[in-house]
């Protein structure tokens, strides 16, 4: 019997481009709003927010300067935040929590996938992809103490410093 021996760089690219694919669209008119519907989600940064339990609001606007405004704010561990985010530019932007260490593999990937990247789409409960002039929001829940990044990942954006912070405090 033979076994197939595929390179595992080939195993891993085949890996990410599939959950890249299963994330799916859910931009509705270009509008990206929170949907209850989807799966609540753990990460190393905190949850899916409920959005019964909204401690505050906070607007982040997003602008082909590459910069978020505002790029960092203070939370208390356990707050729920529902983030507002307006696309104040004419080009596509997106706003991806995660650790640093996520983020930068996720915007390594979108670089090197660009192709895929124009028409991707994000459905995670942390992300958010928003068309020019469109607004969205996340619902998040900040249950680990420390700092979680946020940054826009489509190709070249991340680099040129469209990056911001949250400061988790207990």
């Amino acid at each position: 019997m033979m076994i197939a021996s595929f390179p595992v760089k080939a195993l891993a690219t085949t890996a990410l481009l599939f959950s890249v694919s299963a994330w799916g669209d859910s931009e509705t008119h270009g509008h990206m709003r929170h949907d209850p519907e989807r799966t609540a989600q753990e990460t190393a940064f905190g949850r899916t927010g409920d959005p019964k339990r909204v401690a505050r609001t906070v607007r982040v606007a997003m602008s082909d300067n590459m910069r978020f405004t505002p790029a960092a704010l203070s939370v208390k561990r356990g707050e729920t935040i529902r983030f507002v985010v307006r696309n104040e530019g004419k080009i596509m932007h997106e706003m991806v929590l995660g650790t640093e260490e996520s983020l930068a593999q996720h915007a390594k990937m979108m670089r090197t996938s660009h192709h895929m990247a124009h028409d991707m789409a994000h459905d995670g409960t942390y992300m958010l992809h928003v068309a020019p002039g469109k607004t969205g929001e996340i619902i998040w829940e900040f249950s680990r103490a420390g700092t979680v990044r946020f940054g826009c990942l489509i190709p070249g954006h991340f680099e040129a410093g469209m990056i911001g912070e949250v400061r988790v405090e207990d």
